[in-house]
C-alpha cells in the first residue's frame, strides 16, 4: 500500500516516516549516451539488466549533464551543485578540492550508512581514499581495463582480470557483506571510455588514437558481440557544421571536420561491447540485492557522466559542446516505494538532482551548498542550464566557453570567449539543430537571455 500511495502523490514528508531508511546503489558509466540502452531505443543493443531497471522503475527521458564533460559532471553529481559552484569546472587535476568536497556520500556515512566507493574518481590522478567511505577501491586517472593496479583502502594492490569485472567482485561483497545499517554503494566504471592511458598490450594510446576501436577492450566473452551490425546513425551525421561559427574554425594542426573526423562503426561496435559487460554487472548486483532480500529497500539509479558524439556534425570523439548528443544522459532509478514500474518521466532533470533526491529517500537534510532538487519537486523546471569551461586539451574546443538554456522547444548557446558565435536551435522543428536561427524574426531570442541570466543569478558562486 505504501508503494502505491507514494507513488500517487502521498505527502513526502508522511511518506518518508513510514518506510525505513533505503540503500542506495548508484552505477555512473563514462560517455554512455542517452540513446544506447534497449530501454532507451537503440535497436540492438543488449542490455537487458538497465533494461529491467526501466521496466521496474522509472525511465527518465529528459534528463541532463550540467557540465558535458568528466570531472565536472562526477563533482556535479557527488556534490549537487553546478560547476561554477563547486569548483570542479574542467579535467585539469582537482586532487586537493575533491578531498574537501561534501558529498552525499559522505553525509549519508554520517548519518549512519555504510559507504563504498569503487572505480574511477577522475578528479585529479590521486587515487587515495576520499571522505565519507568505508570502502575504497579506484584507481589513478582512467585506469586501464586489464590488470591495473588498485587503491584498496589505501594500499597498494595488483588486481587481476577485466576491471569491470574486479569492480564488480568487490561491490557484490559489498552488499553481501553489509548488514545492521543502511548501506550505500558508488560504483563508478572505467567503462566505456577509452584506454587512454595503454593498450592492453602496454603501449600507450594519444589523444588521437582514443577513438580507435582498439582503445576499447571488451571482455574476452564479448569480443564477437554485435559482429556484422551497423549502429543507427541520427539526422545530422556527416552534416558539416553551418551557421556554427565556433565549430567552423580550423584550428592548426588538426583534421578539419569531415567524414575522417567522425567516430566509425567499428568504434561504436567496440564502445558497446565494453558496455555489455557493464550491464552483467549490473545483473549481478541486483542478483545479490534479492539474494539478501533487500532489493526493494534499494534505490537503484544507472546513469552517465556525459554523452558522445558518433559523427553529428562530423564530430567525434568529443563531447563538451552544448548539443543534445553530449549533455543529454540516460537515468534509470528504480525504488518500487517511490517510483512507478514502467514510468518515464518527461520533465527535466540534471545531475545535480541526485544528491538532494538520495539525501530527502534517506531523510538526511541537504545541506545549503546544494543546488539541485529532487527529482519529483513540483514545479517541474521550465528550463536547464549548461555549462562549460574551456581548456586545452583538446585545440578544436579550445576556448569555447559557453552558458546554455535549454526549453522544451528552444536552446540558446551563449559563448564566452567567442565573439559573434552564439546558437540559438528550434527543436520542435529542427531536433538535430542543424539551423542557426540567431538574428531571424520571431524567435523568442530575448527571453531565453533573460531566463539564461536568471538561472546563472539563481547559481551564483565563484570556482573554488
Amino acid at each position: 500500500m505504501t508503494s502505491r500511495r507514494a507513488c500517487l502523490g502521498m505527502p513526502f514528508a508522511a511518506w518518508a516516516a513510514e518506510v525505513p531508511r533505503p540503500n542506495v546503489v548508484f552505477v555512473l558509466v563514462d560517455d554512455l549516451r542517452w540513446d544506447e540502452l534497449g530501454c532507451t531505443g537503440h535497436p540492438f543493443a543488449e542490455t537487458p539488466h538497465a533494461d529491467r531497471l526501466a521496466k521496474e522503475g522509472a525511465n527518465f527521458r529528459n534528463a541532463f549533464a550540467s557540465t558535458p564533460l568528466c570531472s565536472p559532471s562526477r563533482a556535479a553529481f557527488l556534490t549537487g551543485a553546478y560547476s561554477h559552484a563547486n569548483g570542479v569546472i574542467d579535467n585539469v587535476a582537482r586532487d586537493a578540492l575533491s578531498h574537501r568536497l561534501v558529498t552525499w556520500p559522505r553525509l549519508l556515512h554520517e548519518s549512519g550508512y555504510r559507504t563504498a566507493f569503487l572505480g574511477k574518481w577522475h578528479m585529479g590522478n590521486d587515487d587515495s581514499p576520499r571522505p565519507g567511505f568505508d570502502r575504497w577501491v579506484s584507481f589513478r586517472g582512467q585506469g586501464v581495463y586489464n590488470d591495473g593496479e588498485l587503491n584498496i583502502d589505501g594500499r597498494r594492490e595488483q588486481s587481476c582480470g577485466y576491471i569491470t569485472d574486479v569492480l564488480t567482485d568487490h561491490a557484490v561483497d559489498f552488499v553481501t557483506r553489509s548488514a545492521g545499517k543502511p548501506f550505500c554503494l558508488y560504483l563508478a566504471h572505467k567503462a566505456i571510455h577509452p584506454n587512454t592511458q595503454q593498450r592492453d598490450d602496454g603501449t600507450r594510446i594519444t589523444p588521437d588514437q582514443s577513438n580507435a576501436p582498439e582503445a576499447f577492450i571488451p571482455a574476452e566473452r564479448h569480443k564477437s558481440l554485435y559482429a556484422g551490425k551497423t549502429p543507427p546513425r541520427r539526422g545530422n551525421y556527416l552534416k558539416l557544421p553551418q551557421g556554427k561559427p565556433a565549430l567552423e574554425r580550423n584550428p592548426p594542426g588538426i583534421t578539419p571536420l569531415g567524414p575522417e573526423s567522425a567516430t566509425s562503426d567499428a568504434a561504436i561496435l567496440a564502445r558497446m561491447r565494453t558496455m555489455k559487460a557493464i550491464d552483467d554487472s549490473l545483473g549481478r548486483i541486483l542478483e545479490a540485492l534479492e539474494t539478501r532480500r533487500v532489493l526493494d529497500n534499494t534505490v537503484v539509479i544507472l546513469t552517465s557522466d556525459h554523452g558522445f558524439f558518433y559523427g553529428e556534425h562530423c564530430l567525434g570523439p568529443e563531447r563538451r559542446l552544448a548539443y543534445e548528443e553530449a549533455i543529454r544522459i540516460p537515468l534509470l532509478v528504480r525504488y518500487p516505494r517511490r517510483f512507478r514500474a514502467g514510468s518515464a518521466p518527461k520533465q527535466f532533470v540534471l545531475n545535480i538532482d541526485v544528491a538532494p533526491s538520495i539525501l530527502a529517500l534517506a531523510s538526511v537534510t541537504a545541506p545549503a551548498s546544494i543546488q539541485g532538487r529532487p527529482f519529483w519537486s513540483q514545479p517541474h523546471r521550465k528550463s536547464v542550464l549548461i555549462e562549460y569551461f574551456s581548456d586545452s586539451t583538446y585545440p578544436r574546443i579550445h576556448k569555447m566557453g559557453y552558458d546554455a538554456v535549454r526549453t522544451e522547444r528552444w536552446k540558446y548557446i551563449r559563448y564566452r570567449d567567442i565573439q559573434g558565435a552564439n546558437e540559438l536551435y528550434d527543436l520542435r522543428n529542427d531536433p538535430y539543430e542543424l539551423r542557426n536561427r540567431l538574428g531571424e524574426k520571431g524567435t523568442p531570442l530575448p527571453e531565453l537571455e533573460r531566463e539564461l541570466d536568471l538561472l546563472l543569478n539563481q547559481t551564483s558562486g565563484l570556482p573554488a
